[in-house]
């Protein structure tokens, strides 16, 4: 897990130095956290190489799901930036509930892939396996929260 606070910090002050514009940056963000989250599952749930055979399919399927859903929040938080400096009340309560929708949708998602992983291994690695994400999440919000500014009220 430690080697994952230091890649993410890596790639948020790497990255965007070397990125050609903001998708360019936010894809190569995106593989990097993928690659190091990866490596930080494997090292928290120390499974058997039985127990590897079935975790790793239901993890990428998990991911790719989370991938589709996590890419609505990114145009979420893009649309939110490009209206930044012209916000209205409008388009603030609709970035609102695109944002809790999103939030919806992946507790949904996180609920029923809990249901999938508990049919495969004991019920301790899988709940060890979504403290793990639920970390992870945690350092990429908190990051989030830190570069996201907040709503200015436009008079």
């Amino acid at each position: 897990m430690k080697k994952l606070i230091i890649g993410i910090a890596l790639v948020f002050v790497t990255t965007g130095i070397f990125a050609q514009n903001a998708n360019d940056y936010m894809e190569v963000t995106r593989d990097v956290i993928k690659t190091e989250k990866k490596a930080a599952i494997a090292e928290a749930m120390q499974l058997t190489d039985q127990e590897s055979t079935v975790f790793w399919p239901l993890y990428n399927e998990y991911n790719e799901k989370m991938y589709v859903e996590n890419s609505k929040l990114i145009n979420t938080i893009k649309d939110y930036a490009n209206n930044y400096d012209k916000m209205t009340d409008e388009k603030a309560k609709e970035l609102w509930t695109k944002a809790m929708k999103i939030d919806s949708d992946l507790l949904k998602l996180e609920k029923s892939y809990f249901k999938k992983f508990v049919k495969i291994m004991p019920a301790t690695k899988a709940v060890r396996y979504f403290q793990a994400e639920s970390k992870i999440k945690s350092l990429v919000d908190a990051k989030l929260a830190l570069e996201i500014p907040l709503f200015e009220e436009m008079n």
